[in-house]
Formats: structure tokens, sequence, C-alpha cells
């Protein structure tokens, strides 16, 4: 296991309390959580609250890629933290967000920790910014 982490950012033109929200929210979660072109979200469950857990499956090309994890802190409107498991699990990955107020909106600060190489961390990066900006689009639309 290699203490890979990855950190992407984006200021997204919706109230602080929406963003938040919409990562706790299971109808804004299969809107949003589309990590490449030509995704859908047929799944998401969540059971928010410290200690409750979420179920998402992303489908892309004739296959389903399911996801869960468990809410570790909630402090609404602020900070969201759970960990994270997919087709690649990486023991103890945590994702962690911030959120800001900032002049056009809110400040989303995304940090993903333990990656099980390189490759997945690039990966999950270029993945967590698209999620962002689709976020951003579902949010500003």
């Amino acid at each position: 296991m290699t203490e890979l982490t990855m950190t992407t950012e984006r200021t997204i033109n919706a109230p602080q309390k929406a963003v938040f929200d919409a990562w706790l929210d299971p109808e804004m979660l299969a809107r949003f959580m589309m990590p490449g072109p030509d995704m859908s979200v047929p799944l998401a469950k969540t059971e928010a609250r410290v200690g409750g857990g979420f179920e998402i499956t992303m489908h892309a090309g004739g296959t389903d890629i399911p996801h869960h994890g468990t809410y570790k802190e909630i402090n609404p409107h602020e900070r969201l933290v759970f960990t994270w498991f997919g087709p690649s699990p990486a023991e103890d990955s945590t994702v962690t967000l911030t959120f800001a107020p900032a002049d056009q909106g809110t400040h989303v600060t995304l940090r993903h920790d333990r990656f099980i190489s390189e490759e997945s961390r690039d990966n999950h990066n270029k993945g967590w910014a698209a999620i962002l900006s689709k976020l951003a689009v579902t949010l500003e639309g």
C-alpha cells in the first residue's frame, strides 16, 4: 500500500449549503457522480449520518462500476469525510471535501488519500475533477 494522495479544487457558482447538500442527496449524486463521458448512475443510496454508508453504481459502456463507503465526518456546509471503495479498492482510502465561501459561490477542495498505484491516483484525479465539473454544471444550470 502506498501513501499516494491527490487534490483537486473547483469554485462552483452556487450557495455553500447547496454544494454540500448535493453530496448527501441520492437524487443529486445520480446527476453528477459521473467521472467520464457517456456515463450514468443507475443506483445512488445514502444514509447521511456519521457511521452511515452510501452506495453508488456508475454505468459505462455496458458495465456497472459499484462504489461504497462510510461517512466518517459530516460538518454541515463545511466538511465531509468518507471512505471510498470501488473496483480497485485501497485499504483505508478516504475522501475529504471542504467547502468555503468564494466570490463566485463555493470553493470545493477534494482530497483523496491512499491509492494502490500512481496510475490509480492519476485516474482518480481525472475522475474527481470531472465529477466536480459535472456538479458545477448541475448546480449552475
